[in-house]
């Protein structure tokens, strides 16, 4: 079981004063921190995964927002991959954002898979039989997800708007302090970079009549430097950076690690995102990529990052 270390008193990254604090914050910083030490003890690793995209709102009684193009595919798919490399996952996500298991079948209509036989009598309810062919694997995914959700060993923490993520994302931290360099954070989520404040928002919904909108944001405080120095500094943290410009991609995730002193940065570019990523550290880069053998076989890139990741933090641990 990993040494406990105190959480020191630290700036908390501008939450108080710019983010209103989610009503639940405190129980589910309490769920964690138990989900945490009891895995803590018996011997296994806990990674938290941040997943999906943040919502950025226009007006307090929200009508318009911005967002980005994360569906959580990464964070979904990678959550999978710990499981079977022997995590248990804390996995905060975005609303109706990817999930484990079930992403697998996001492209299908459920009830087009699904019949239902006769039953007996009138108005009798029969038999809901699954088409396999549809919904391919599907007594293996569900075994799977059964064996995971029996042992406890996922626990799912919602998220909606930027202010909700936040919020959570340092409640994750502290919780998870308690466990050490036992703790993982594999922060995949799409944060948004700008946010309007509450105090400059409008309460309702904007007019088209006012004419064409021009908008100021401020910056959206940075929770990495506080999460690695204050909230969980034992811990092995990996961030992500997506570029569309590959010349400058390698000098981001460099300078992101000199910023922020963390372990791992996994770069990738746009175009290519589900097939080649580097992993960077302070003293190295590992390029991964998917072959077309790798994609025959049904490989995805996040089981390579996972199993790479994985490596890494045993190293991590044992320095």
């Amino acid at each position: 079981m990993a040494q406990s270390s105190p959480v020191p008193a630290a700036s908390d990254g501008g939450l108080c004063e710019e983010f209103a604090v989610p009503s639940q914050v405190e129980e589910v910083r309490r769920l964690m921190a138990e989900f945490a030490e009891r895995h803590d003890a018996g011997g296994r690793r806990v990674v938290l995964i941040t997943s999906g995209g943040t919502k950025v709102p226009l007006e307090s009684r929200t009508v318009r927002f911005l967002d980005n193009f994360s569906s959580g595919r990464r964070g979904a798919s990678s959550a999978e991959y710990f499981l079977d490399s022997g995590y248990a996952v804390i996995y905060l996500h975005r609303h109706r954002s990817l999930y484990p298991y079930t992403r697998l079948y996001t492209g299908v209509n459920l009830l087009d898979s699904l019949r239902l036989e006769p039953g007996e009598g009138e108005g009798g309810s029969g038999r809901v039989l699954v088409d396999q062919a549809e919904l391919q694997n599907v007594a293996a995914v569900l075994k799977r997800y059964q064996a995971v959700k029996t042992a406890g060993l996922l626990l799912p923490v919602e998220f909606n708007t930027l202010s909700e993520y936040l919020h959570l994302l340092k409640a994750a931290a502290q919780a998870l302090n308690s466990i050490g360099s036992n703790a993982m954070f594999y922060l995949a989520a799409a944060v948004s970079d700008f946010y309007i404040p509450a105090s400059e928002m409008p309460e309702h919904k904007i007019q088209s009549s006012n004419g064409p909108l021009q908008i100021s944001m401020k910056m959206v405080p940075k929770m990495l430097k506080p999460l690695v120095k204050d909230w969980a500094p034992q811990a092995f943290v990996i961030s992500f950076k997506l570029e569309t410009d590959p010349s400058i991609l390698l000098e981001r995730a460099r300078r992101a690690l000199d910023i922020y002193n963390h372990q791992v940065v996994v770069a990738n570019v746009l175009d290519t995102l589900r097939g080649y990523v580097v992993i960077v550290t302070k003293t190295t880069q590992h390029e991964l990529t998917l072959t077309d053998d790798d994609v025959q076989k049904g490989i995805e890139i996040e089981e390579k990052i996972v199993s790479n990741l994985s490596a890494a933090h045993t190293e991590f641990m044992n320095r």
